[in-house]
C-alpha cells in the first residue's frame, strides 16, 4: 500500500491515493510520532473525472470537514499525478469545492472557504473568543506576543468547552500590522502544530471584520509564512505543499 509523506509548514500528512478504506486505529497508528509514521493527519486524494476528492482525518482518528495545508498538499498531488491542469481545478472536499491552481514550483493557491463570524465574542476559560466557520470551526483570540500565549493550557480546554458541540480549533493571534499577524493554533483532535491553513484563514477573517488589518495578509506560524486573502466572504490561501518521501505499507 504506498503512501506519500507530505507537508504544508511543517503541518505533515500520511498522504494515500484512493479511493481507499481505513479504520480509525490505523489512523491513530499511523500518526503516531513514536511508533507508526508520525503526522498530523491522514489524507486520501481520489482522481474523479473532473475534480479531485480529499478525505482527510485528525491524527485521533476524527473525520474532520477541512484541512487547509491538506487541501494544498492533495493539490500538489493532484498536479504531480497529471490528473490535473495545474492552471486551474478543483478539489472537493466534505463539504465543498476548492478551486485551486500552481503558482510556483511548490506553492499552491486555493480558496479555502467562505467564512462566517458564528459569535463576536464568546467567553471560555476566561478569555473572550471570535467564533469563526469556515466549514470547520475556529475560536480566535487576540494577545499581545504568541510567543507567550497560552495555547497549551487553554487550548485544548477551549477545543471541548460545551459551546462547540463538535469541539473547535483554537487560534491565538497577535497583529502586527494591517498586513501581518503571528498566529500559534491548537487543532482539533491533533494539539498544537507548526501550522493550520483553515485557522489563518479564519483569523485573518475575523481581525478583518474587527476593522485591524487589510484584505490582503501574511501569517507567521511556527512552520512558516502563509498568504490570506479575503474577497467578500471568501478566503483564499498561497502556500507550499511539499512531497517528504515515499513509502509502502503492509495491505493489514
Amino acid at each position: 500500500m504506498k503512501f506519500f509523506k507530505m507537508q504544508g509548514l511543517g503541518n505533515d500528512f500520511v498522504v494515500f491515493e484512493g479511493p481507499t478504506q481505513l479504520a480509525t486505529e490505523r489512523i491513530v497508528a499511523l500518526c503516531d510520532r513514536r511508533t507508526g509514521i508520525g503526522a498530523d493527519g491522514v489524507l486520501v486524494a481520489t482522481r474523479l473525472d473532473d475534480a479531485v476528492q480529499m478525505t482527510y482525518w485528525n491524527a485521533d482518528g476524527s473525520v474532520a470537514e477541512m484541512c487547509g495545508n491538506g487541501l494544498r498538499c492533495v493539490a500538489q498531488l493532484a498536479m504531480r499525478n497529471g490528473w490535473v491542469d495545474p492552471r486551474g481545478f478543483t478539489v472537493r472536499a466534505a463539504i465543498s469545492d476548492h478551486p485551486a491552481q500552481r503558482v510556483g514550483a511548490d506553492l499552491v493557491r486555493a480558496r479555502v472557504g467562505t467564512a462566517a463570524t458564528l459569535a463576536p465574542e464568546v467567553s471560555s476559560c476566561g478569555v473572550e473568543f471570535h467564533t469563526v466557520s469556515i466549514g470547520n470551526p475556529h475560536a480566535v483570540t487576540f494577545v499581545d506576543r504568541v510567543a507567550d500565549a497560552p495555547v497549551r493550557t487553554v487550548g485544548p480546554d477551549v477545543e471541548v468547552d460545551g459551546q462547540f458541540p463538535h469541539r473547535t480549533n483554537v487560534e491565538f493571534a497577535s497583529v502586527r500590522a494591517r498586513d501581518h499577524i503571528d498566529l500559534r493554533v491548537w487543532e482539533r483532535g491533533v494539539g498544537e502544530t507548526n501550522a493550520c491553513g483553515t485557522g489563518a484563514a479564519a483569523t485573518v477573517f475575523a481581525a478583518h471584520q474587527r476593522g485591524t488589518v487589510d484584505n490582503r495578509v501574511t501569517v507567521s506560524l511556527p512552520g512558516g509564512d502563509l498568504l490570506i486573502e479575503i474577497d467578500g466572504d471568501a478566503v483564499w490561501m498561497e502556500g507550499p505543499a511539499e512531497f517528504v518521501y515515499t513509502g509502502t505499507l503492509p495491505t493489514t
